[in-house]
């Protein structure tokens, strides 16, 4: 007679061959898959290894490239700058590559009156109606509003009043007068100065980097812009920036009709070779009165000028 104890039994027998079959069918697929898994963590491992040490040829390749551009510098521009007299001037995401600017203008013999720090703070739209009275207050005898842009854009007419300032011109600045314009200016933190400025620039330099991101992105791109076509109107001018990045000031430049026949520019300012690029792009601009736009960016058409000088 079957009974409750002989249901027990049998189901205990049940589950008692499945744990066997278990233990038996897992011991014999451990050997197989722990090597498999093995074996790929194994060639994973190496994987990274090889790409980690490819990452450091890369910058190893880079960092020589670098010192290649640096030591041939000196046999491309050969004192092609000799007596020209620049203004570099540097926006707020251009001052990790100024002085690597600035180093080959002056190894093509450029002197350089000086170099200007457009702060965050001129770019802020909010600060429109305080530029363009502060355009007012720091007219000098010769360098004079009048004549100047004088609209509700305080970008322009500042930037217009800078440019007269620190460019060639005729009657020529006065000393003391550029010294009261960039005065009015740096002391409530628009601009900042080298150590020594001069007046009488037949060029600027105008180096920028990434642009701004924040909720005044696009009114900061344009006022960019705006500065770059008020020194543009006075003297040539050359943009090394950074072609990364929606509204940066080369793009920006390479888009408009009328700039990109005015401004010569250079994307890749970050590198050691877009640095060298910048100086012979100066060279053709000043010496040769051409404009290019070169790089690695949309709408360059080469990296370096064909010939320079």
């Amino acid at each position: 007679m079957i009974n409750f104890r002989y249901h027990v039994v049998s189901l205990t027998a049940v589950f008692l061959a499945l744990a066997i079959g278990l233990v038996v069918g897992t011991a014999a697929l451990n050997g197989p898959v722990v090597d498999t898994l093995k074996d790929r963590v194994d060639a994973l491992s190496k994987d990274n290894g090889n790409y980690r040490e490819q990452a450091n040829q890369y910058r190893e390749e880079l960092g020589r490239t670098q010192e290649f551009a640096t030591e041939l510098s000196p046999a491309l521009l050969n004192g092609k700058l000799t007596g020209r007299k620049l203004v570099v001037v540097v926006l707020p995401s251009g001052k990790d590559y100024a002085d690597g600017v600035t180093s080959m203008l002056k190894v093509a013999g450029a002197t350089i009156t000086g170099q200007v720090t457009v702060q965050d703070k001129f770019f802020d739209p909010a600060n429109s109606v305080e530029l363009l009275g502060l355009a007012e207050r720091a007219s000098q005898p010769t360098v004079s509003v009048d004549g100047l842009p004088l609209n509700s854009d305080g970008v322009e007419t500042s930037s217009a009043l800078l440019a007269r300032a620190l460019l060639e011109k005729a009657p020529a600045v006065a000393a003391q007068d550029l010294t009261a314009v960039l005065t009015a200016y740096t002391e409530p933190g628009y601009v900042g100065v080298s150590d020594e400025m001069a007046p009488g620039a037949e060029a600027a330099v105008v180096v920028s980097g990434l642009p701004p991101v924040d909720r005044d992105a696009g009114k900061k791109n344009q006022n960019a812009v705006t500065l770059t076509s008020q020194f543009a109107t006075v003297k040539p001018v050359v943009v090394a920036g950074n072609g990364i990045g929606e509204g940066n000031l080369v793009s920006e430049v390479r888009g408009d009709p009328k700039l990109v026949q005015d401004v010569s520019t250079v994307d890749n300012v970050t590198t050691t070779q877009g640095q060298l690029a910048t100086a012979l792009t100066v060279v053709e601009r000043v010496v040769a009165g051409k404009v290019g736009q070169y790089g690695l960016s949309a709408g360059a058409s080469s990296q370096v000028p064909k010939a320079a000088g």
